[in-house]
């Protein structure tokens, strides 16, 4: 079954004015952080160089009358994964205001437990909403096409997923994690009907178990070093400046619970 999508009503979009929501929400990121600050170890030797996410695709060489990768491309890697909003019974998006910008902020989460609990914000302000907003699915490829005026599209990440990308950065937790965590590996890159895909996985748990069924000497503590985590958005825009065989066309997004045989012969049907 397919989510349903919260933007059939695109032309009648409404603007709830939630000041204090989105307060509240940017007050839960920041405990978050704090939280992830008080409960990690500290933070260990760099176990690799700096570089930029991923370090397993090659490089484009900047040529004349080359094309870049197009958004349907694009869109069309991150088919597949479900983010959670809220919305109204008219399947119209439920807006909280930026305290510190004019836009509008849709909050697109990655767990369905953190839009519950903005779904319960919202019924607790907004009476004409308490029996009409509801949490709804929506794919990240029709997140991606989305082009709203006046509206900005914001993640609520995992922070589970956050918490693991600290570790595998070996960073420091107080400066934070810029972004939705993704995790790739250069072990898990598979061709199939003479087309390369490169797996990137949103959950650390999930190429942790795909490596594991890989080799016997990926297994055990030392697995960690085998993954190379970086942000959506970093790789979003890599994919979009960067032209056609350069390797960033093979990256394909993973979702959640899946392995990559099972999403890739889904979408090779």
């Amino acid at each position: 079954m397919e989510p349903s999508n919260p933007l059939l009503s695109l032309s009648t979009i409404i603007h709830q004015h939630c000041l204090r929501l989105g307060a509240e929400f940017s007050a839960r990121v920041s405990d978050t952080t704090r939280f992830l600050a008080g409960n990690l170890p500290p933070p260990r030797r760099p176990r690799l160089a700096p570089s930029p996410p991923f370090a397993s695709v090659s490089q484009p060489k900047q040529t004349a009358n080359t094309a870049n990768l197009s958004s349907d491309h694009v869109a069309k890697a991150l088919a597949g994964t479900a983010v959670y909003t809220v919305s109204n019974s008219d399947n119209e998006f439920v807006l909280i205001s930026d305290p510190n910008g004019a836009k509008s902020i849709g909050l697109l989460c990655f767990r369905q437990e953190d839009a519950e609990a903005f779904l319960a914000q919202v019924r607790l302000r907004r009476r004409e909403l308490r029996s009409q907003a509801k949490v709804v699915p929506i794919t990240l490829d029709q997140v991606y096409m989305l082009k709203v005026d006046g509206i900005a599209f914001r993640f609520l990440p995992d922070p589970v997923q956050i918490k693991n990308a600290l570790e595998l950065k070996s960073a420091d937790v107080r400066s934070g994690f810029d972004g939705v965590p993704v995790f790739q590996s250069d072990h898990l890159v598979v061709k199939k009907k003479s087309k390369r895909y490169c797996p990137v996985y949103f959950q650390k748990e999930d190429i942790e178990k795909e490596l594991s069924k890989v080799s016997r000497a990926l297994r055990g503590p030392g697995l960690s070093r085998h993954i190379m985590v970086g942000s959506l958005e970093d790789v979003l825009k890599k994919m979009e400046i960067n032209e056609k065989n350069s390797g960033w066309e093979d990256l394909i997004f993973i979702p959640p619970g899946k392995s990559h045989s099972q999403h890739i012969q889904e979408i090779t049907k």
